[in-house]
């Protein structure tokens, strides 16, 4: 995609999308356990998903390309890690979801419009402005490793909720159905695919640097 404007066009656009894809399952979640758990907790079930905290990601990270600027935040969330990282992420959601999650539910209305939004637009969109509009040939090959440690962070996370509240975001790693072991099991084998895709996102940022030598590392 030439020229910085329409890069920052696109990422605004992306940021539009997200933003507004969480806003509106937040709304639904809070609507559906208002009367439960109440709002505190569900905003802690909220913010206790993947796909959530993969899409916060995302609106962050393409807001801050489309502002532009020097701060720290800028810095942090433009940095060649923070979006491969994302890219990482949100792929990985979407591929756990179509091919484990998808068919254990059937959304309907404004509950479905937040699935498909969550879950298959704003990854295909981020990846694409990934794809297109980053300059490449930045991330290394230690980076998969690092990106790792949040989702580690999030299945700990996860662990402790679900052994305070019995209630865990997804059935892959529900302790008291599965046990721990299989769950640890499950666990790896995650990691595994974070590691691997991981790999294959550095190979395709250096391809995309030869596609386009134009587009220095330095951009």
């Amino acid at each position: 995609m030439n020229g910085p404007f329409a890069r920052r066009r696109i990422a605004f656009a992306v940021a539009a999308i997200a933003w507004s894809a969480l806003a509106l399952q937040y709304i639904l979640l809070l609507a559906a356990t208002w009367n439960g758990i109440g709002p505190g907790l569900g905003t802690l079930r909220y913010f206790s998903y993947f796909t959530i905290l993969g899409n916060l990601a995302v609106a962050l990270t393409t807001s801050a390309a489309a502002r532009g600027g020097d701060g720290a935040w800028h810095r942090v969330f433009t940095s060649a890690r923070v979006q491969g990282g994302t890219a990482l992420c949100i792929a990985i959601v979407c591929a756990i979801y179509h091919v484990l999650l998808a068919s254990t539910w059937s959304p309907r209305g404004l509950q479905l419009v937040a699935d498909v939004a969550l879950h298959y637009v704003v990854p295909v969109l981020y990846l694409a402005w990934w794809v297109g509009c980053v300059p490449h040939g930045r991330l290394r090959w230690t980076d998969p490793l690092r990106v790792l440690l949040f989702p580690a962070a999030f299945f700990a996370w996860s662990l402790l909720r679900g052994a305070w509240v019995h209630e865990y975001p997804y059935p892959f790693i529900d302790v008291d159905a599965l046990g721990i072991a299989r769950v640890l099991r499950n666990a790896g084998a995650i990691a595994v695919l974070f590691v691997g895709a991981g790999l294959l996102l550095v190979a395709l940022d250096r391809f995309a640097l030869r596609a386009k030598p134009e587009r220095v590392r330095a951009e």
